[in-house]
């Protein structure tokens, strides 16, 4: 469903990832873990075609991230770690407008999403709390149905009552074959929900392979502070 190879972007002098190589199989949870500023959201735009990488490829649904990001992000689930959206405009209008530009009508998806997540639809952008801004990206990239989602840090913000009816959403979609790419600061998350992870330092990949072998809770700090071979 995804496959990066010998990935590169840089921002002039300034690092962002490096010959990074990745394989997402199709159906499965994939963790994305590192520190801030470890490259994850740069490969996660990269990967959407938001960015253009300075050398190596990204591949998502079978298409290429540079001549075919349009369809990807027609088609994929996009969840960015900043929800941010017209102040002015009230919630149902951002979702039937995230609904428009994909040409699709979501009405029903949408509404029973909302519910879920209690998302009081009436209110304006700037009225809400970031944790309720967070509940619109996650309507917006849910409500499509995609195969694939990708979720750049989708708890953060969120109590704990709105992160287990998110992960209950995320599990009945990968239920029905979606795959999920997300990114995360909160190692018992990956480790209780990602059957694949891969951890990230200062933009190269440290060790990439099943939850169960990386025993992610336990041996991030040992990853992560090289103490651990790849």
């Amino acid at each position: 469903m995804i496959t990066i190879t010998h990935l590169t972007k840089t921002y002039g002098k300034a690092r962002g990832v490096t010959d990074l190589t990745l394989h997402v199989p199709e159906g499965s949870c994939f963790g994305f873990i590192g520190p801030n500023g470890a490259g994850k959201s740069t490969t996660i735009r990269t990967l959407l075609g938001l960015l253009s990488p300075t050398a190596g490829s990204a591949k998502a649904l079978g298409l290429d991230c540079v001549k075919d990001r349009t369809a990807i992000l027609a088609q994929a689930g996009y969840m960015p770690s900043e929800a941010m959206f017209y102040p002015d405009m009230r919630v149902s209008q951002v979702i039937r407008l995230s609904a428009e530009l994909r040409k699709r009508d979501c009405r029903d998806e949408a509404e029973a999403l909302c519910q879920a997540l209690e998302l009081d639809t009436r209110k304006r952008i700037r009225e809400l709390s970031l944790g309720n801004r967070k509940k619109v990206s996650i309507v917006c990239a849910m409500q499509h149905r995609p195969r694939l989602y990708v979720l750049d840090e989708p708890t953060s913000g969120l109590d704990p009552l709105v992160q287990r009816a998110f992960w209950d959403l995320v599990q009945r979609r990968r239920q029905e074959g979606a795959t999920v790419f997300l990114s995360s600061h909160v190692l018992y998350e990956v480790q209780r929900y990602c059957d694949r992870a891969a951890i990230i330092r200062e933009g190269r990949l440290v060790v990439e392979g099943t939850t169960a072998e990386l025993d992610i809770e336990n041996r991030f700090f040992d990853y992560y502070e090289g103490r651990e071979a790849r």
